[in-house]
């Protein structure tokens, strides 16, 4: 079987050597349909990759049920320009040996326009250059590395989240300013996570960083880590997790006696999942008779979208009626949130862009405004600019109780530049229009 590097490249020379021989007629055919490619009158067929299964799908297999039931809206009320979304999902496991068959059917079986959400460090790393070499719009990456954010050499990949690098250091900032002198110990996913999460808290904590543990999203063990941790004395706990580490974590902790203050940033920090999971990993052991709830509250979360537990929040309301309508059998939560907020971006980019739609001209609306709606901060897709979401808000959850907030949403660069506060010109759902004729009433 031939490699998508391998059909790029051989697209590539048989489109040199017709120019060559033939003129610019004879290869206008091919790049137009390439150009075009899953596009109809009727339907525009968009694909991603997923974890439905393995390590990391109890925390987000509700991202791409998020999207669905968007979709599923926007169809049921036209489509755009009188498309319907043909929405593919491919479960990989977590697996960047599967997420390459998966994009490899995605791109040659389904056609796709466009890969929306494709979620995961590693395994979007395993697939980037084929989707760039291809000219496949790769748009939301669900990961909040930095490699999306190099339009250089990756000019079709946009990221979503709030990178890693901005979301620690607007931690560290906080941190340094509310819990000064306390010591803090780092567990974090040993992938890109780690050393782009170094670089945000480190700017801001050095000597208070008393312990730096790593864990390996396959191997589901966390008793070693945490027995450093606590012995290196720290005060406060950043899990840089995803939410089944997240959930061990605090889980270990509780049993040897440990108690710090836990951190979770946006990836991780969905409180529902983590208490389904605690509930899980609980059975049959001597913490099942303690509430889930008694695991996390007290729990500091970072965020760049409205969380499920502000019910007042215009788009939470707006997504729940829609997940109610068209996602009745799955939880709502902050991980169902975030894949509806991507498809809402990705509706309305579709619908600026008009109805003769092809992927240059998609790419060309993306970066012709700037892009409001759910996220609490500012969105960055420009042509220098392919970051994605650019600071968060500070939350603690307390058991029973709504969230508090401890800090209003903060932007920032990955560098050292200034975390500053911002007036976002936030509009309510029924302001942006997501099908033809209508918004979202």
């Amino acid at each position: 079987m031939r490699s998508l590097k391998a059909c790029a490249s051989a697209l590539t020379v048989a489109l040199l050597v017709s120019s060559c021989s033939g003129g610019a007629n004879d290869d206008a055919p091919e790049a137009m349909a390439n150009d075009t490619m899953g596009v109809t009158d009727d339907t525009v067929v968009i694909g991603t990759h997923q974890p439905l299964t393995g390590s990391a799908a109890p925390g987000f297999r509700h991202v791409s049920t998020g999207a669905r039931a968007v979709f599923d809206y926007i169809n049921d009320n036209g489509g755009i320009h009188g498309r319907r979304i043909d929405y593919q999902v491919q479960d990989d496991g977590f697996d960047p040996a599967r997420t390459a068959e998966a994009t490899r059917v995605l791109m040659e079986d389904h056609e796709i326009f466009a890969m929306l959400g494709g979620l995961g460090t590693p395994t979007h790393e395993a697939v980037i250059a084929d989707l760039n070499e291809a000219g496949v719009p790769d748009l939301f990456v669900s990961s909040g590395a930095l490699a999306w954010d190099q339009p250089e050499e990756y000019p079709y990949s946009y990221g979503f989240q709030v990178d890693y690098t901005k979301e620690a250091k607007i931690q560290g900032h906080f941190l340094a300013e509310n819990f000064a002198g306390e010591d803090v110990a780092l567990l974090y996913q040993n992938d890109d996570v780690g050393p782009s999460s170094h670089a945000g808290i480190e700017q801001y904590l050095t000597e208070e960083i008393v312990a730096w543990e790593s864990y390996d999203p396959g191997v589901p063990e966390l008793g070693g880590q945490i027995a450093e941790m606590k012995a290196s004395g720290a005060d406060v706990a950043v899990c840089y997790c995803i939410p089944a580490f997240l959930a061990q974590a605090v889980m270990e902790a509780a049993a040897v006696g440990y108690e710090p203050q836990w951190i979770a940033p946006s990836f991780g920090g969905d409180v529902l999942i983590a208490g389904e999971l605690i509930e899980q990993f609980s059975e049959d052991t001597p913490a099942e008779d303690i509430p889930s709830e008694a695991f996390l509250d007290g729990l500091i979360i970072t965020s760049f979208l409205p969380p499920v537990a502000q019910p007042d929040d215009p788009w939470t309301a707006f997504f729940r009626e829609i997940h109610e309508e068209y996602n009745e059998d799955t939880p709502f939560t902050d991980t169902t949130v975030y894949g509806m907020a991507q498809a809402v971006l990705f509706a309305q980019v579709l619908m600026e862009t008009g109805p003769d739609l092809t992927r240059q001209s998609l790419i060309d609306t993306l970066h012709s405004r700037e892009w409001t709606g759910p996220g609490l901060v500012p969105f960055q897709a420009t042509e220098n600019d392919h970051s994605g979401y650019s600071g968060v808000m500070v939350m603690q959850h307390h058991a029973g109780e709504e969230l508090e907030i401890l800090q209003e949403p903060m932007a920032t660069d990955s560098d050292g530049g200034e975390i500053l506060p911002f007036e976002l010109d936030r509009p309510d759902p029924d302001e942006v229009a997501l099908f033809d004729g209508a918004g979202t009433e």
